[in-house]
This record gives C-alpha cells, structure tokens and sequence, in this order.
C-alpha cells in the first residue's frame, strides 16, 4: 500500500480547509469593522443633530412684547348710577271748592295745558242760583243808596232857607254813606259767590303736562277727597339718581349728566341741579336729582341709569388688557431699561370707552406691557416694541 500518497492527498485537504476558514474569518473581520464605523459615524452624527437641537434651548431667544408710554391725558371723572324718572315737580290737583257731582273731564294724560286751564267742571246749579239772588240784592242797596243820595242834595238846597236843620243834613248824609256801604256789602258777598263757585272748576295751577287722571263724568267728589289729576309743571322731567355715599361727595349742583332710560338706546343730556344734604342709613345712598328736558322716551316712574362727569384730571390712560389683578389688587407690567419685566401696583380710577386711568404706581412715562401679561413672569427678558400713545 502507498501510506505516502494517502497521507500527502489527506493534509493537502486540511490545508485548503483552513485556508478556506482564515478568508472567512478575514471576510466578517472587514465586514464587522465596516458597520462598527457605521455605527460610530451614526452616533456621532446623532450627537451633533441634538447638540443643534439644544442649542436654542439653552440660548432662547427674547419674547416680543408690545409696549406703550401713556403720558398724561386729560380724563374725566364720572359716577354711574341708576334710579326712577319722575316729573321735576309733581303737582296733584284736586278739588278746591266744596266739590259736588262732576259734569265734564277736559284734558286726558299727556295733554299740554296752560295755567289756570279747566280740567273738569263740577254740577253747579244751586250755586248759580245763589249768585243770582246776591246780584239782586246788589241792584237794591244800589237803589236804596240813589235815593239817600237824592234825598241829601234836597235837604241841602233847602237848608238855606232854614227849612231843614244842619242836624236833619248829618242825618241824612250818615243815611246816604250807610246804604252806599250796604252796596259794597252787597258786591263783597256776590263776588265771594261767584269765587266759590268758580272754584267748582278744577284748574291747572300751572302749565305743563298733565300725566294722570283719576276721575270721570258722574262722579262725586269734595274738597280733600284726593287727587284728580297729577301734573309736571312745564313739562320737566328728573332723573332721581341713587349715588354711593362716597361719590355723592364729588358731586356738586351744575355737574353734566347723560340719562339713559331703560329699554331705550336714546341717551339724554342733563344737569344736577339738586344733591340730597342727607344719605340713607341703610343703604349708604343719597340722591343726585337730574335735571333733563321733557321727551316721549322719559316717562315718570320709569327706571334709567346714569353717568354724571364730576370733574376732570390729568391720568394715564391705558387700554384695558394691560391692567393686570390678583389677590394683591391691580397691577400692570413695566419693562425696565434693561429690559426686563418688572411689576407695578396701580390704583385704578375711571373705567371707560376709551381706556382704564390710573390714579396712582405711575407717571406715565414707563414702558407699559400693554397685552399678554398674564404669560410673562418678573424678571423676564423681552424684546419690547412701542406702540403710539392714543
């Protein structure tokens, strides 16, 4: 047997064998390194990309803000309130005379009348009667007086001739002055008739406008027995205001005022004339009565609110959104030269259409956050933008 051939074919088969395995080790070798170097220049790039993404994170950038420098404006200091409408004097009229049966109702509500202008009439005819027979009894002394008059410019003419004694002329002239004083007697008690009766018509006291009406034809009335009619004299009309004890001490008679009656988009323009010298003990309220002009739209016993300007003064003036509040009270934020946001604790005064006055924390000549307050912190830097002052 040939070992030599046998054992020469058998190595050369082991050699090629581990030739074969030394490539593919070599092979995963490369190919491990390949995806290694992949793997690193992927993270490596993933580092960079979060490193970019936390850049602005750690560096952000100032929020803009807007911001106003308000300055001093002119504002108006203004009560509001509200109250009933009433006619600026009431006047009740009712029966004068001794009254009686009523004939005729004249006037309706919301009629114009004059002073002195018959309401209604009262049943009469007793007392017609009455001034007939006074005016009579007139006519009779009158006559009575011609004849005593007559009958002294006889004597006189006959005294001259001693017929008639100076005692017989005093008699007579004392005669003549007593019937010529009966006729005044007379005149006196039928003019009082034609007064009283007279007074059965029941008059206007004064012009205006008559707003109610409690009687009619047929029926029976006598002095005392209540209102008839109710009037506003010449048709002026007043707002009774409802004011808080401490603005009731701002307001003064001539304050402006405009009146805005309930269910009405009409607005009218009046004045105080009358602030109450007393307030309420129970409700810390006094009474502003304003003066407006009559209209169809103002009707008594009607309710209305108020705005009466009680002065005026220099404030700034800031739109509503940069007033701030929290349990410590109102605030606005101010951005100070450097800057940053800082607080600022403010009174607030008038609150209207055209803005929020500060009474007091400010001058007006700061940088005011005018809006997104609620969003900033103190301290914070921001990139301001200034806005114009209205």
């Amino acid at each position: 047997m040939n070992y030599e051939t046998t054992l020469t074919g058998e190595s050369s088969a082991i050699l090629i064998d581990d030739e074969d395995r030394i490539r593919r080790r070599r092979r995963l070798l490369i190919i491990g390194g390949v995806v290694a170097v992949a793997l690193v220049a992927a993270a490596a790039a993933l580092s960079m990309r979060g490193k970019d993404a936390a850049a602005p994170d750690a560096a952000p950038q100032a929020p803009v803000v807007s911001v106003l420098t308000p300055g001093q404006t002119m504002v108006a200091r203004t009560v509001s309130s509200t109250g009933s409408l009433a006619a600026r004097v009431d006047m009740p009229v009712g029966v004068v005379g001794e009254g009686g049966m009523v004939t005729r109702v004249l006037v309706q509500p919301g009629d114009w009348v004059r002073a002195g202008q018959v309401l209604a009439t009262v049943e009469r005819s007793v007392q017609s009667e009455q001034v007939n027979s006074l005016a009579a009894q007139v006519e009779v002394q009158r006559a009575n007086a011609k004849l005593a008059q007559a009958q002294l410019e006889r004597a006189k003419a006959l005294v001259g001739r001693g017929f008639i004694s100076a005692a017989d002329i005093d008699q007579r002239t004392a005669t003549r002055d007593q019937a010529v004083a009966q006729v005044r007697v007379a005149e006196a008690q039928l003019a009082e008739q034609r007064a009283r009766t007279g007074r059965l018509d029941i008059r206007a006291p004064a012009s205006g406008l008559v707003l109610t009406r409690t009687v009619e034809p047929g029926q029976i009335v006598q002095a005392g027995g209540g209102t008839l009619f109710r009037m506003a004299k010449d048709g002026e009309m007043e707002m009774q205001a409802q004011v808080a004890e401490a603005d009731l001490a701002t307001l003064r008679a001539g304050n402006s005022a405009t009146v805005t009656p309930v269910g009405s988009n009409q607005h009218f323009s009046g004045r105080v004339w009358q602030v109450s010298p007393v307030v309420d003990p129970q409700t810390r309220q006094g009474i502003a009565r304003i003066a407006v002009a009559y209209n169809d739209a103002i009707r008594p016993g009607g309710f209305a609110s108020a705005t009466i300007t009680s002065g005026s003064g220099n404030a700034p003036l800031l739109p509503e959104s940069a007033v701030q509040s929290d349990a410590k009270g109102s605030y606005v934020y101010i951005v100070n030269g450097k800057n940053q946001v800082e607080r600022r604790d403010v009174k607030v005064g008038q609150v209207s259409d055209t803005g929020v006055a500060i009474t007091s924390g400010i001058t007006g000549a700061e940088r005011i956050v005018t809006s997104a307050g609620a969003f900033l912190t103190v301290g914070q830097k921001v990139k301001p933008e200034a806005l114009k002052a209205r």
